[in-house]
């Protein structure tokens, strides 16, 4: 007989493919890190203009929609830090994959191309850290004089992890979209455009209209960025709606297990239609 594989043998395994992908992902992309510091510039620029905005649009009161001109600011400050740490391409990756066929070569593999791909996001953010989001953060401190502590660091930190996850779990839905389609870049765009309207990253979700806001609540994409975000200024509020951070944050690993329960059926009858062409 066999030699039984213990829980604990098991998960020690997908541990070591997780850490050896990662690294290796990071060794890879160190080669490139000069093309991905120009990143650096687009989300102080982004920042810049939102300064210009905001400060014409409160050049006649001092609050809207329950913010001040200094609460906009961070918010928006937090929702680019958001952004450097969570940036995902699982959904280009995955299409590409199946459209050339390559994919086939991951289907060999005794690994899930779902959890290879999420060691592979680790070890690119991570090397993102110290050259996109450590200066980033940074320049907004001492540049822009954005305060950029955490109401509460611990939930903060877990609930930029979930949204880490959640993300990447949308995008890979995404992607697993190109199994029934040839040509997945229209809706990608549609898709990438609605979520970060929906999640919080363009406008706070509070500046829609009552009826919106309820239907936004109800959605996952808010988890990805405007959760967070509150979640890191220590109060959340939307469609009338106050919850405590551990409620909100509660609620976040709900839609992450949701989810993930979503990108495994529509994985379940995608790859049914893999046929390797291309290969």
């Amino acid at each position: 007989m066999g030699k039984r594989v213990t829980v604990g043998q098991k998960i020690g395994q997908w541990m070591r493919v997780l850490k050896a992908t990662a690294f290796s992902t990071y060794k890879e992309w160190v080669a490139y890190r000069s093309q991905m510091a120009v990143t650096i510039f687009v989300g102080p620029v982004f920042f810049l203009t939102q300064i210009f905005i905001w400060r014409a649009v409160y050049a006649a009161r001092t609050t809207l929609n329950g913010l001040t001109l200094e609460q906009m600011l961070t918010y928006y400050g937090i929702v680019a830090v958001i952004g450097y740490l969570t940036f995902d391409s699982a959904d280009w990756d995955l299409q590409w994959l199946i459209r050339n066929g390559s994919f086939l070569t991951y289907m060999l593999r005794p690994v899930s191309y779902c959890f290879l791909a999420l060691a592979q996001k680790i070890g690119h953010r991570l090397l993102a850290l110290w050259v996109e989001l450590i200066p980033v953060y940074l320049l907004f401190i001492y540049l822009f004089k954005i305060d950029l502590v955490p109401a509460q660091p611990g939930w903060a930190i877990l609930s930029l992890g979930l949204s880490f996850i959640l993300v990447y779990l949308t995008n890979y839905c995404i992607g697993i979209t190109a199994f029934w389609f040839t040509k997945t870049e229209g809706l990608r765009r549609a898709f990438l455009t609605l979520r970060d309207l929906s999640a919080g990253m363009l406008i706070p979700l509070t500046f829609f209209p009552k009826g919106m806001q309820k239907v936004l609540f109800y959605l996952p994409f808010q988890f990805i960025t405007y959760v967070p975000t509150r979640v890191f200024i220590g109060h959340y509020e939307l469609a009338g709606i106050s919850l405590s951070i551990p409620q909100v944050v509660g609620l976040q690993f709900v839609a992450t297990l949701v989810m993930f329960a979503v990108a495994q059926l529509l994985w379940y009858f995608g790859i049914k239609r893999f046929t390797g062409v291309g290969a």
